[in-house]
């Protein structure tokens, strides 16, 4: 792959990180409801989603160290 194209993907993957972790938060937050287990639901499917950011961000990581060493 070109390096710019590396370093969009590490850039987007970057993005995607953070809106995981945003994603997370509303999930949690609007998707409650008022049942115990529609609470519960909202909440596993919000950390189920919230784990995404860290790969995202590793993800990100390694295609910006391959775009930086190809150059």
């Amino acid at each position: 792959m070109e390096n710019s194209k590396l370093a969009l993907l590490s850039k987007v993957c970057f993005v995607l990180g953070f809106a995981s972790i945003l994603g997370s938060i509303a999930i949690w937050f609007l998707t409650g409801g008022t049942e115990p287990d529609t609470k519960a639901h909202a909440e596993r499917f919000g950390i189920f989603v919230g784990l995404w950011a860290p790969t995202f961000f590793i993800l990100s990581n390694r295609f910006g160290r391959f775009a930086g060493n190809k150059a």
